[in-house]
């Protein structure tokens, strides 16, 4: 078992399945805390591990959303985040990168997927092509 502090466990003794909305909500406020932890331990990163691919595994199944491209998939993140171009250029490196991603004419890198996923606390899967744009 993976030790954690009282205030990250879950009601059930152990991480399982999600089978319940109100599972999912549980599951979520768990990882938010943990995610907002300025040093986890090891043992919380495991569990934060855990409790996301339970997440995804849920979220796929009940709250799967179309197909989408990278760069839609990064234009939605902007717009539900509110940021602007400027906004993205540390994870590019300059405002030029991140506009000529936007418009189409530079694809998003390893590096850019990495800090991407991290920023938005996303799978980096879902900036890997599965619809045409």
């Amino acid at each position: 078992m993976i030790a954690v502090p009282e205030k990250y466990e879950l009601e059930i003794s152990s991480p399982a399945p999600i089978t319940s909305e109100r599972q999912h909500e549980e599951y979520l406020t768990v990882l938010d805390r943990l995610a907002s932890k300025e040093n986890p331990t090891r043992d919380e990163e495991k569990y934060a591990e855990v409790l996301m691919t339970l997440i995804e595994a849920y979220e796929e199944e009940h709250h799967s959303i179309p197909d989408a491209s990278p760069l839609e998939v990064l234009r939605a993140l902007m717009d539900a985040n509110e940021l602007r171009q400027k906004d993205l250029v540390p994870i590019f490196g300059s405002e030029s990168i991140v506009s000529e991603v936007l418009q189409k004419k530079r694809d998003l890198n390893k590096r850019h997927i990495e800090k991407l996923s991290k920023r938005f606390r996303v799978s980096p899967a879902v900036f890997f092509s599965r619809a045409t744009e």
